[in-house]
């Protein structure tokens, strides 16, 4: 199942089951399937501020950001740091895994070389602008969620890419299937459309939120709150994943976490203040 998180925007995505097919005198054909017991959750943030404004490092003005792209039990649990070998993340969180497993900080080339040596410019302004990062640089933030997350789905196992494989393909895919999501559920728009924006003053209510989405995606995702419940933060479209999570079709469940916003008091969507977003085209 995949969420996605509204503010930050992150996205995840379920496991697959692996078969290899095989033909008489041919190559090993790897397929998969959708396992329905699984589900893949993209989370968005909407974070009013960065910490990194003085580096030009700014959040989107009139959307939300993306966090990632993840794979879920359909009961709260996922795994994690599944192969070290792909593990790229600077500052491992956790960096100790519950059954004693270390995690090694990574200390090579950031993992926006290994989108330019693909020649994807336009993959990696594009994440610069909607990807954005709170307390560290944007690069660091995608190794994390690569790492800890996308080396968990087997679609994106390098075996499975078979024997043209070409080192890192695995990881830009991901960014690539995580922008995807995060076009399927531009949040900030569908929250807009029921007249839900931005206000230090207005406020609104979990049911009013969990409509406004559910009548632009048919489902209800995970609305994430802090200060008690009070203040929007973040948004998990869960999804079961038809066919592999780099190109296969996501659809959309109700979300299986419960939400941490008030059933009673008020919600606040906060402004941003101005000096911490940036106008950007959303191309």
């Amino acid at each position: 199942m995949i969420a996605i998180a509204a503010i930050t925007f992150a996205a995840s995505v379920l496991s697959h089951g692996v078969v290899e097919a095989k033909r008489p005198g041919s190559l090993s054909i790897p397929t998969t399937f959708p396992d329905l017991s699984a589900c893949g959750s993209e989370p968005s943030f909407f974070s009013t501020w960065t910490g990194l404004e003085k580096r030009g490092q700014k959040l989107p003005k009139g959307s939300w950001t993306i966090h990632g792209l993840w794979p879920d039990n359909c009961d709260g649990s996922f795994e994690q740091y599944c192969d070290l070998s792909r593990q790229f993340d600077p500052t491992p969180s956790p960096a100790i895994l519950p059954d004693g497993t270390v995690i090694p900080a990574y200390r090579g080339p950031g993992v926006d070389t290994f989108i330019q040596s693909f020649g994807r410019q336009d993959l990696l302004d594009y994440m610069n602008k909607f990807w954005v990062s709170q307390g560290s640089p944007n690069a660091a933030f995608w190794a994390h969620e690569f790492s800890k997350h996308a080396t968990c789905t087997s679609t994106f196992d390098v075996a499975c890419y078979g024997p043209k494989y070409r080192k890192h393909q695995d990881v830009v895919d991901f960014f690539d299937a995580v922008v995807r999501s995060f076009h399927q559920y531009p949040t900030f728009d569908m929250l807009a459309a029921s007249g839900i924006v931005p206000s230090n003053s207005t406020t609104y209510t979990i049911s009013q939120l969990q409509n406004a989405i559910r009548s632009q995606t048919g489902s209800v995702p995970f609305f994430g709150c802090t200060n008690n419940g009070t203040i929007l933060s973040e948004v998990w479209y869960f999804s079961h994943v038809l066919g592999t999570e780099q190109f296969g079709t996501y659809k959309t469940l109700d979300a299986t976490t419960k939400s941490s916003c008030s059933a009673v008091a008020p919600i606040r969507y906060l402004e941003r203040t101005p000096s911490s977003e940036r106008e950007v085209r959303r191309d």
